[in-house]
């Protein structure tokens, strides 16, 4: 009798799949840039998806040059606040914050997230990094932005998201002082990335709940012979004898999705100002219509409608050079069935 062997069910990468502990998520690195100081994050809530037509511009596609259907997620992109500067000083154990400089002025939403401590000092924590600058202590600044979720109607709910964007470019002295600048001021998408550039995408997905082994891990339904009393979607052993007990890489029982996931390398194509001339007819399934500035990004993206969205530029882009795409129709048609 031939021996039975395949490969393994289930990729064992994000292991432990267990639910994200926030729905805002985190980026722990950032693309390396050289240059005047920039912001390299943004975020904006999932809409739905449609379709485009556009001129196929990549060198030595079959389409070079044709008009080819593409789908597309878009994005609502409202304009986020900055709230804080968040100083990092490193020693031989890591990265460590130093302090925070809040604006004078918080957003009135703002206050339903977070409320500062009675003992804050504004002009005590700017002296403390202007000192540590000087001592050449500080190594990175970051910004701390917000959400303005009152701003779309689509969105379920009034108090922002709070998140970390990374500053970058230049010396530490000049990243400060861009970040002093936009202190309590709007910043936009445009100023993070441009259209035609590749981005990566960042979110929660959507949740399934307890799934078991079939449908979490891929694995094979038992044979009628090897599935007495009913049990078809049970795996077949536990694993080895030794080591005596039951190894994390035996597929079972457990969550499904609600979890962090970033997709790598998707081309932003548009970045528009006015959502109403993309809105189909009807709205868009499960979310509605379309009111502030948004983006276009090529393909799908994790998570559902209305959920969080962070936006980076790409980590990973290689030789991908960056072409003004030539869109020619977006489609509104009712997604409604």
């Amino acid at each position: 009798m031939p021996k039975i062997n395949t490969p393994r069910k289930g990729s064992l990468a994000f292991s432990p799949r267990k639910r994200a502990k926030s729905q805002v998520p985190k980026y722990q690195s950032w693309p390396e840039y050289e240059g005047t100081p920039v912001l390299q994050g943004f975020a904006g809530y999932k809409v739905g998806m449609t379709h485009v037509v556009m001129v196929d511009d990549h060198k030595n596609s079959p389409t070079e040059g044709k008009d080819i259907m593409v789908p597309v997620t878009v994005i609502e992109i409202p304009a986020m606040k900055v709230a804080a500067i968040r100083a990092y000083a490193r020693d031989t154990y890591g990265r460590h914050p130093l302090t925070e400089v809040w604006t004078e002025k918080p957003d009135p939403a703002l206050e339903k997230r977070i409320t500062l401590p009675s003992s804050y000092d504004g002009k005590e924590a700017r002296t403390k990094i202007q000192e540590a600058m000087a001592e050449g202590k500080v190594a990175e600044i970051f910004v701390l932005v917000h959400t303005t979720p009152e701003m779309i109607s689509g969105i379920p709910k009034k108090v922002p998201d709070l998140m970390e964007v990374r500053v970058a470019g230049g010396p530490v002295e000049g990243r400060y002082e861009f970040a002093t600048g936009l202190l309590g001021e709007e910043v936009s998408l445009r100023s993070v990335i441009e259209p035609g550039a590749y981005a990566d995408i960042t979110a929660v997905t959507t949740g399934k709940g307890t799934q078991g082994p079939v449908k979490r891990w891929g694995i094979k339904l038992r044979k009628r012979k090897h599935s007495r009393g009913g049990k078809k979607r049970h795996i077949g052993n536990l694993g080895p004898w030794n080591p005596h007990h039951v190894r994390w890489q035996v597929p079972q029982t457990g969550q499904m999705g609600y979890q962090q996931r970033t997709e790598f390398n998707k081309r932003i194509l548009r970045i528009g100002d006015n959502g109403a001339e993309i809105t189909p007819s009807g709205g868009f399934l499960h979310y509605g219509v379309l009111r502030n500035p948004y983006v276009l990004v090529k393909g799908s993206i994790p998570g559902p409608a209305k959920r969080l969205v962070r936006i980076r530029p790409a980590t990973r882009q290689g030789e991908h050079m960056v072409r003004q795409p030539a869109i020619e129709f977006v489609s509104v048609q009712s997604k409604q069935g």
